[in-house]
């Protein structure tokens, strides 16, 4: 066995071991959440920075794409007035190049009023028609109001799919239509700034971080650092477009095959998110925590061994002193002295010891003397795992209802004698404190037991037992029947109403006997008490687990059921409890057999019912019943 130093000593080095181990695992949460609130600060300014570069190069893309517009129509206006100042021109394609030069544009198209290419720089694209395309049927509106003048937006031409801007507008005499194509390259340098993937790499600014645009409906990254994967789904490489947006505070989650901590904010018609391997994001907590963990434990450590010397010193020897005393006066040497003077809390518990010891001796010949001068039966006994034998006072054998010879044997073997008390106390009675059946006897006992001393006091109460029993059931129970009265049935039912749990699914089942009063002026009022038992009996011997029943007088019952799983099962009893009358008759004596008949209705309860409404409610039912049975 272990000494109490050993003990002390191992307890405080468990406890200071699980501090150390929760202030650090405290540190841990703190740094690590300090780390995400860092990482989420960076990702949010970022995205601001991101936002507003966007928002300004958006606005100077619109500028130039307006610019661009006005500079097609502008040349497109200046190519039809050389043509109509020098007509010969639409039948040479190098004099219509000549000018495109001039104008420095890339593509001249002439129209005749049908809508057909007749001329232009591109033999090729002679003959198409604004049914053409998609991109050629854009300007076909202007064969039915040659007051307007387009400007298509950049898009890829019919012929090769390359990007173009064209323009249109009717010549002055309104003889031919002139259509301009230019290579926006200035919007396409100007659109360029605007690619995610260009402004993700002015911003990347910690190399472990990896951004990433995702279009907000579809879920396809449309931009990246990580060109690789540009085009592919997000749930392909990471998490899904639907945490992304419903995690706006960051969140962990697997990307690219590695864990990382991800923050999303929307901008525009796209998710832009930063993204930074756990790896990296906490890389300098290990370090951290390892110092600092070495630090906490030196100290305790240090703090352990100070704290237990002083224990040892001044409270371990202590207190092995003293049960050294408590020892020897256990061993029956009540003259030994208890004094110790380490410290003032033993010194007092030194004094404390000796009255105590004292108040004990004194107490035992004052009870010794009461217990010879009582009339009441009332036995003590006394055992411990040292002794064979158990001391008892000479009125316990006869509490116990013990024969001499049995008497003998248990008390010769303190082991037989504890399995005769244990046997005992498997007979509780029930509502009683401490009281068990002991043959044809109630018995009150108490034991303390104390580090293997066992001391036990046994009362003899079964007149006190019989003689309350005996009230309660004139109290309580109805002496026809033997099932409760109104009064029993009232605290019964406040008993259970007082608990929910044992309650359960629970209904009152309001009964009147049928044909009592034809037994009773046809066999006389001796058959009509049968009569009434046996119906008692019925009700008695339904459902004993769950169902309190209760005679209100005359040919009136009531039935409780309780503790049902659901009300399913509470209704199937219920109706089980309809069907006895189908199968039961009772003999009235002199060969007269009669069936047992009976109307009832019910009403089920809730969790805190009140049990007076639902007898009057089920009362009522009943009537209803009876009524129906009846024909009227």
């Amino acid at each position: 066995m272990q000494t109490l130093g050993n003990i002390i000593n191992r307890y405080i080095r468990a406890v200071t071991l699980f501090l150390v181990a929760a202030l650090l695992a405290l540190i841990l949460y703190l740094q690590t959440a300090h780390e995400r609130r860092q990482a989420y600060a960076a990702a949010t300014e970022t995205f601001y920075q991101i936002g507003q570069v966007l928002e300004k190069n958006q606005a100077e893309l619109t500028e130039i794409k307006s610019a661009y517009r006005q500079t097609c129509l502008h040349n497109a206006e200046a190519i039809a007035y050389m043509i109509e100042d020098n007509p010969s021109v639409l039948s040479s394609v190098e004099g219509l190049k000549e000018i495109a030069a001039l104008m420095e544009v890339d593509e001249i198209h002439i129209f005749d009023t049908a809508g057909r290419i007749y001329a232009g720089t591109h033999p090729e694209y002679y003959n198409y028609t604004f049914d053409s395309g998609d991109q050629m049927r854009f300007f076909k509106p202007m064969l039915t109001d040659k007051s307007l003048r387009l400007v298509q937006r950049i898009t890829p031409n019919t012929a090769e799919a390359k990007l173009m801007q064209y323009s249109a507008l009717w010549s002055k005499n309104e003889a031919f239509i002139v259509q301009v194509g230019m290579e926006p390259v200035n919007v396409l340098k100007a659109t360029e700034k605007n690619e995610l993937s260009y402004i993700f790499s002015l911003f990347r600014v910690n190399p472990d971080a990896n951004y990433y645009a995702v279009h907000k409906y579809s879920g396809i990254v449309v931009g990246s650092t990580d060109l690789s994967c540009v085009g592919k789904n997000l749930s392909e490489i990471g998490p899904d477009l639907d945490k992304v947006a419903s995690h706006d505070k960051g969140f962990h989650a697997d990307m690219n095959g590695e864990r990382s901590y991800c923050v999303f904010m929307e901008i525009g018609e796209n998710y832009i998110g930063r993204i930074l391997s756990c790896r990296n994001l906490y890389r300098r907590i290990l370090p951290t925590t390892i110092a600092l963990a070495i630090c906490l434990i030196t100290i305790a450590m240090i703090l352990s061994y100070v704290v237990t010397h002083y224990l040892n010193r001044y409270v371990v020897e202590g207190i092995r002193s003293i049960n050294e005393k408590l020892h020897s006066i256990a061993q029956g040497n009540l003259d030994e002295i208890v004094d110790i003077q380490s410290s003032m809390e033993l010194a007092e518990l030194s004094g404390y010891i000796n009255r105590m010891k004292k108040s004990i001796l004194d107490n035992s010949r004052k009870m010794s003397y009461v217990l010879d001068k009582t009339n009441m039966y009332i036995g003590v006994y006394e055992y411990n795992r040292h002794m064979k034998r158990v001391r008892v006072t000479e009125h316990v054998p006869r509490i116990l209802a013990l024969e001499t010879g049995e008497a003998k044997r248990l008390c010769a073997d303190y082991r037989a004698f504890g399995e005769f008390i244990t046997d005992l106390r498997k007979n509780p009675l029930p509502d009683e404190t401490c009281v068990f059946a002991s043959r044809d006897r109630y018995v009150k006992l108490d034991e303390v037991i104390d580090d293997g001393e066992i001391f036990g006091v046994i009362i003899d109460v079964t007149e006190e037992i019989v003689k309350r029993k005996k009230i309660e059931a004139e109290r309580d129970f109805d002496p026809l029947t033997g099932l409760y009265n109104r009064r029993g049935l009232d605290n019964r039912l406040s008993t259970l109403f007082g608990s929910t749990e044992t309650l359960g699914h629970s209904a009152v089942v309001m009964i009147d006997t049928d044909n009592l009063k034809m037994i009773n002026d046809t066999y006389g009022h001796d058959a009509g008490d049968i009569y009434l038992k046996e119906i008692a009996r019925l009700f008695r011997d339904f459902e004993p687990n769950n169902c309190v029943g209760a005679r209100l007088g005359g040919d009136e019952f009531v039935l409780f059921l309780y503790g049902y799983d659901n009300e399913r099962e509470l209704t199937d009893a219920v109706a089980l409890l309809a069907d006895l009358e189908n199968h039961n008759f009772t003999d009235l004596g002199d060969q007269i057999r009669v069936p047992l008949r009976f109307s009832l209705g019910y009403s089920l309860a809730g969790q805190s019912a009140d049990y007076e409404k639902l007898m009057k409610e089920a009362d009522e039912k009943m009537y209803e019943n009876k009524k129906m049975r009846k024909g009227l």
